[in-house]
């Protein structure tokens, strides 16, 4: 088997596990911040196991590299939170839609802090996605589908969809650092910021919490974070694009089969739009051929 081949194997199933990410946490039964606490908690002994075993421990990192992981650990941390609990006021499909406004953020953090060109392509691509987000918000969700706030969820998913971003912008300032130690240094902030809020002295009592929990640090962490890095280390970036949309398709067919929601056909909608936005921003699909006199360098992406 090739490389490209195996890293194709790999992210599809590194997307397909995080797609699966809403279940565990709503049939858990815990608070979304004991949730995200164990997660933490396991997926640092798994990634302190993977770390061991590859010989990553031996690195030696500044205490500029470990403040920089820590601060992308702490918005991969408030991003987990806000995004587990739009899963129960907006539904898995509809959150998991509206967080996939993530390349957008991304895109206007370029364009703040590092002057990147804002293209006609991109603006059209973000309209398009902000046009699905109306229809969304729009969408009068039926009685018993959703949760208590419907908007609110969608609000969470977009905070969520900010801090990830935010995470990554930082996560780019750690280029040469391996990334098993990023994530384990990350999850270990994780731990240490919802140890206080966490409730420690009412640990769930039955094994299925407990399994829940432990899937959650063990293979929608650990094992994500082996799968997902080891295929983009043989991936081309349009490819790795590509793959990541497993994701969300994998996460709305979990809420129809999983849980029963049916979207609105206006939410239908929305959701194409914003996965298809996201798709032509993230794989550099273009929809207008610049004028000879303006083409200037490629924009950084």
């Amino acid at each position: 088997m090739n490389e490209t081949a195996r890293g194709t194997i790999e992210m599809s199933a590194a997307m397909a596990i995080l797609g699966t990410i809403g279940w565990f946490v709503i049939l858990s039964g815990q608070p979304i911040m004991d949730v995200v606490f164990w997660r933490c908690a396991f997926g640092a002994l798994t990634l302190l196991v993977i770390c061991a075993s590859l010989g990553l421990l031996r690195n030696r990192l500044s205490l500029r590299v470990i403040c920089i992981a820590a601060l992308g650990g702490a918005a991969i941390v408030i991003n987990w939170l806000l995004l587990f609990s739009a899963f129960s006021r907006a539904s898995i499909s509809i959150a998991t839609a509206v967080y996939n406004t993530q390349p957008f953020m991304l895109v206007g953090f370029g364009a703040l802090f590092f002057a990147e060109r804002l293209t006609l392509t991109k603006l059209t691509w973000l309209a398009i996605a902000f046009a699905g987000m109306v229809l969304i918000i729009q969408a009068a969700p039926d009685a018993g589908d959703v949760g208590t706030n419907y908007f609110a969820g969608i609000l969470m998913a977009l905070a969520a969809a900010f801090f990830w971003a935010v995470a990554a912008i930082v996560t780019k300032k750690l280029k040469g650092t391996p990334p098993h130690l990023i994530a384990l240094i990350q999850v270990c902030v994780g731990v240490v910021m919802l140890a206080p809020f966490a409730k420690l002295s009412q640990l769930p009592t039955d094994p299925w919490s407990w399994a829940m929990l432990a899937t959650l640090g063990i293979v929608h962490t650990g094992l994500m974070y082996i799968l997902m890095y080891g295929a983009i280390q043989k991936l081309p970036t349009h490819l790795q694009g590509s793959l990541s949309f497993i994701y969300p398709v994998v996460a709305i067919l979990v809420d129809v089969v999983a849980f029963g929601h049916r979207l609105h056909p206006t939410q239908i909608v929305g959701a194409t739009a914003i996965l298809i936005a996201a798709a032509g921003m993230n794989l550099g699909w273009k929809l207008w051929k610049p004028r000879p006199s303006t083409v200037g360098p490629h924009p950084i992406k």
